[in-house]
Formats: C-alpha cells, sequence, structure tokens
C-alpha cells in the first residue's frame, strides 16, 4: 500500500511539468459561479472534490497549474477538480487554461466572492472537499507536490 503510494507520488512529481497533451482542450466557456452555486456543486458531488481558485496573473498559480493538471489527469475518475478564476478577465483566463492544458471544469468569479465566501485571501487556494461537501482542507497559496498528493490520498481515504 505504501509502495503503491509512494510510486503515484513519483508519478505526479515526475510529470507535473511535462507539457500539455496535445489532445487536451480547456473548457470553451468559462461560466460565472457564485458562492450559493459552488456549494452546492460540491454539496451534491458523491466523489470528493478539489477546488482551487486562481487567477491568471498570479506567478504562483501558473507555477502550481502543471501539477493540478496532472493530478486531475490521474484521479480523473475518483476525484472531481474544479477551478475557478477570480479578479481576472475571461480572456486572459480562457488563455491561461489553454497554456496549460487545463481540461477540469472551470468557471468565473470576477469580485472573488466564491474565496471569500470560504473565508480565503489572496491566490491561489485551494480546497478539499469530501463527498457531500465537507471541507476537509485548505490550503493557502502554491500548493507543492507531497501536499497535494498528501491531501488527495486523505480524500480518497474519506
Amino acid at each position: 500500500m505504501i509502495r503503491s503510494r509512494v510510486v503515484a507520488a513519483l508519478l505526479l512529481v515526475a510529470s507535473a511539468c511535462a507539457a500539455p497533451s496535445p489532445d487536451a482542450a480547456p473548457p470553451a466557456d468559462l461560466p460565472t459561479i457564485t458562492p450559493d452555486q459552488l456549494e452546492r456543486l460540491v454539496g451534491t458531488s458523491d466523489r470528493p472534490v478539489v477546488v482551487n481558485i486562481w487567477a491568471s496573473w498570479c506567478l504562483p498559480c501558473r507555477s502550481e497549474a502543471p501539477l493540478l493538471r496532472r493530478a486531475h489527469e490521474i484521479h480523473r475518475n475518483e476525484i472531481r477538480f474544479v477551478g475557478v478564476a477570480i479578479q481576472d478577465t475571461r480572456p486572459e483566463a480562457a488563455e491561461f487554461l489553454t497554456e496549460f492544458g487545463i481540461t477540469y471544469e472551470n468557471y468565473f468569479d470576477p469580485p472573488g466572492a466564491v474565496r471569500d465566501s470560504l473565508g480565503g485571501f489572496g491566490v491561489p487556494i485551494t480546497y478539499f472537499f469530501a463527498p457531500g461537501g465537507e471541507l476537509v482542507y485548505s490550503h493557502m497559496g502554491i500548493i507543492d507536490e507531497r501536499t497535494l498528493a498528501l491531501r488527495i490520498d486523505e480524500l480518497l481515504r474519506s
């Protein structure tokens, strides 16, 4: 069991900086999301949900984007990944998704109301929700490979 986790973590680390898959296509649109809508989204999910709050102009967000993309590729059938672009413009946010080959669902929240409702500040922030919507962990600032792998492992055991 421990060996499989180590192997998964190493694969995640090794591939985090890899180029996006040529088949990857970002979401076609960035629909607006409100705090209530996000609450319903995570509350009705039968899978754990990882929510990443980001902005295209945020350098730490750019650093962690390949890691989150790869985690989604590995765990897409087990965990729902959701991105929320805040304090940004739709064209720049869409360009960010294309640049990093991010294909998991993403939303647009110009004023950052989703982040504020979850008690966060700044970007990036990553929230980890158990199935049914219970907030298990929040990580303010750039998330590293080890922390992401650990939190994902904890979600999968919940």
